[in-house]
């Protein structure tokens, strides 16, 4: 069995100002944000992770490497690009409510209809593009850690797509369970080297002790 823990990077200035921000946009991470990652790291001390895989964006980076440093394992940490954020082309930095008046289309299917969503008009990347760049790095992860713990930070809404598909979830519903909280940490397993797998944990910010609010969820 192989046990994975999907980790949101630390919330941005962006988040905060509700923009979209994905692979080609990054902004800092909060002073409160490096709080919580020393949050995540403690509520985590007992379990002994084998490596963690991280997206190279800046803000998942360094979210990995600031939980890395607290974690008794201490493990390796690898950049894979395969993990990065969806191309949101034009999006890129726009804030939610000005995409909303100048693509209302991509903006509701990007947010609840994964099946219709076609990034054509704004460039970048649908949600087979990103599921069809991550998974197979999921399975090799899975198939290089036998029976190990594993972390793997990345962002809020590649992550959403990738671990419903992993899952089994329709394509049309892959939006369904709800966003991703910065910080959060869902984790799931596969005791058949990645043919399947089972959610144990969805979103989880117990640990966080704070109420969310809109803006930490994509």
């Amino acid at each position: 069995m192989t046990r994975l823990y999907f980790v949101r990077h630390g919330k941005t200035e962006w988040n905060l100002e509700s923009r979209y921000q994905g692979a080609g946009g990054d902004s800092p991470l909060l002073s409160e944000s490096y709080k919580e990652m020393a949050l995540l790291a403690a509520h985590f001390q007992d379990i002994s992770f084998n490596h963690i895989y991280a997206s190279p964006i800046k803000r998942a980076r360094v979210t990995a490497e600031t939980i890395g440093r607290r974690l008794k394992s201490h493990p390796a940490i690898s950049l894979l690009s395969r993990l990065e954020e969806f191309n949101l082309g034009k999006m890129e930095g726009m804030k939610f409510s000005d995409v909303e008046q100048r693509y209302p289309q991509e903006f509701e299917n990007f947010r609840n209809h994964p099946d219709l969503y076609d990034p054509a008009e704004i460039g970048g990347e649908s949600y087979l593009d990103v599921i069809n760049r991550m998974t197979p790095a999921i399975i090799e992860i899975v198939n290089s850690n036998p029976h190990k713990n594993v972390m793997i930070v990345s962002h809020g809404a590649a992550l959403n797509a990738e671990i419903n598909h992993l899952l089994g979830t329709p394509f049309a519903d892959l939006r369904k369970r709800g966003g991703l909280a910065n910080t959060s940490t869902t984790i799931i397993e596969s005791h058949d080297a990645g043919k399947s797998f089972s959610l144990i944990k969805w979103n989880d910010t117990s640990y966080l002790n704070k109420k969310l609010d809109e803006t930490d969820l994509v």
